[in-house]
């Protein structure tokens, strides 16, 4: 096979794999579409079936792609992972390349317009399950591969490996596992993670921050058992209100976090979210007042959030006249950069104990726990995206966010920890009208298209860096050898 040589690195190189980006652009999307058709719920048990041939699906794909070494592995008995591997010419980077498999379960299917493992676009977007996150992620990788390879020939480029973990939504159980036996061939100068999201449609952004996470149960016992709500009341408070007492006390009157001992911190200066746009996007009802003081910056990625995912409680529908002798709920605490999560549970377990309503007894047990990361934004990696995205979104560098982000990927923590030198940069498909996890799930075409000749982009001009550590050469006036 003869391809057309490339440019020399500048403004016509850029327009030349622009183009062949857009030349690949529909099968892009009918991978996409083939990829979502395949349910691979992670949480369900029974759909394990559906994430191994999700996972033969990404195989198969990595490997039309021109990737020469592809495998499906496991580590801990955990869900099936791709890696794919392309070794790097001499005295280029690798880059690996993070994406997931698995998707979240679709909830009542009743709240979608359209079947949600049936791809449906809609006024330019393509509904369905997964569509942004994470599979839009997987084929952006895909994409990137399918349009460089051939041009880049065996010599050219940079090494690639490609991770697509298949438990991500369900909390990566294994993924230190997964590093422990197969960290050695993940090793890479620059990690790219494709999991995130853009600031807007039609703006991108490169995410800095990622709050950590640390969620518990908490129980409220008061009485051995249930008794007669008119014999008993008025002595005794029922295990449900002195729930609802100790899970007020966990905000202020302002609505801040009121445990001690939190990490809290400032966003980046410079990049600010409009009190009007925040509420359109998050669906805040008329006349409900924001929470929290500072910024929406400051409150969304540089400080701790507390929330109350569910209750134990009898259904209004089958409530009797009793005092209910126990009640439970579940906390998520998201953690502020620079948090150390064990210490964050611990503050939380000693203000849940220490405020017991009445005496009640009161018993909290740890779950998941994540840490937060700050990316090293100094790096020449970093500008390479920031030049990348802003041609391939058609604006200036300037224009390209660097953004917090309030939700929490804890295995971006473990990969700087076990990569130290490796330069993170975390990307996105998503937008704020994906409703990632939620009915209704969908991803703006136009914009997957951008973040596909981004990557594009983004991974030719990281081979004009030098091999070793991608964060070596500092953007700030300076330039690879």
């Amino acid at each position: 096979m003869t391809t057309t040589p490339l440019p020399p690195a500048g403004d016509d190189r850029d327009a030349a794999l622009l183009a062949a980006s857009e030349a690949g652009a529909r099968a892009a999307r009918a991978d996409l579409e083939a990829l979502v058709r395949v349910p691979s719920v992670s949480a369900d048990p029974a759909r394990a079936g559906d994430v191994a041939r999700s996972a033969g699906a990404v195989a198969d794909l990595l490997r039309a792609c021109g990737m020469p070494e592809v495998g499906v592995r496991t580590a801990g008995g955990g869900a099936p992972a791709v890696v794919a591997r392309r070794p790097a010419p001499a005295g280029r980077p690798t880059v690996l390349l993070y994406a997931h498999h698995d998707v979240q379960p679709t909830g009542d299917a009743r709240d979608w317009t359209s079947e949600p493992f049936t791809p449906t676009e809609r006024d330019g977007r393509l509904f369905g399950r997964g569509t942004a996150d994470d599979k839009a992620g997987v084929v952006a990788h895909a994409h990137a591969l399918r349009t460089l390879l051939p041009l880049w020939g065996e010599d050219g480029g940079v090494g690639v490996t490609v991770f697509v973990e298949g438990e991500e939504e369900v909390g990566s159980p294994t993924f230190a596992a997964f590093l422990a036996e197969h960290g050695e061939d993940l090793a890479a100068d620059v990690i790219v993670v494709a999991d995130s999201a853009n600031w807007r449609v039609g703006v991108p952004a490169i995410t800095t921050t990622l709050r950590g996470l640390v969620d518990c149960e908490v129980r409220v016992d008061v009485l051995s058992h249930a008794v007669h709500s008119g014999v008993n009341g008025g002595p005794v408070l029922d295990a449900l209100t002195c729930l609802a007492r100790l899970l007020a006390t966990l905000h202020d009157e302002a609505g801040d976090v009121a445990v001690a001992g939190l990490v809290t911190g400032t966003a980046a200066a410079g990049v600010e979210v409009a009190e009007d746009v925040f509420r359109a996007d998050a669906g805040v009802l008329d006349g409900v007042r924001l929470a929290g003081t500072g910024s929406l910056a400051d409150r969304l990625w540089a400080r701790p959030a507390l929330s109350v995912l569910g209750v134990d409680a009898p259904a209004v529908a089958a409530a009797s006249n009793t005092l209910l002798p126990t009640a439970r709920a579940k906390l998520s605490l998201r953690l502020a950069p620079g948090q150390d999560p064990a210490a964050a549970a611990d503050a939380l377990r000693r203000h849940l104990l220490e405020r017991a309503p009445f005496g009640a007894r009161v018993t909290v047990t740890d779950g998941e726990a994540g840490r937060p990361f700050r990316a090293d934004t100094g790096s020449a990696a970093h500008e390479v995206a920031r030049r990348a995205f802003a041609r391939a979104f058609g604006v200036g560098t300037g224009d390209v966010v660097e953004a917090g982000m309030g939700g929490s990927i804890p295995f971006v923590a473990d990969l700087a920890e076990r990569y130290p030198g490796a330069a993170i940069l975390v990307t996105g498909v998503e937008d704020p009208d994906s409703r990632a996890h939620g009915a209704d799930e969908s991803l703006h075409l136009a914009d997957f298209a951008r973040v596909c000749a981004g990557e594009v982009l983004l991974l030719d001009g990281l081979a004009q860096l030098p091999a070793g550590d991608g964060r070596a050469v500092e953007r700030a006036g300076a330039s690879p050898a």
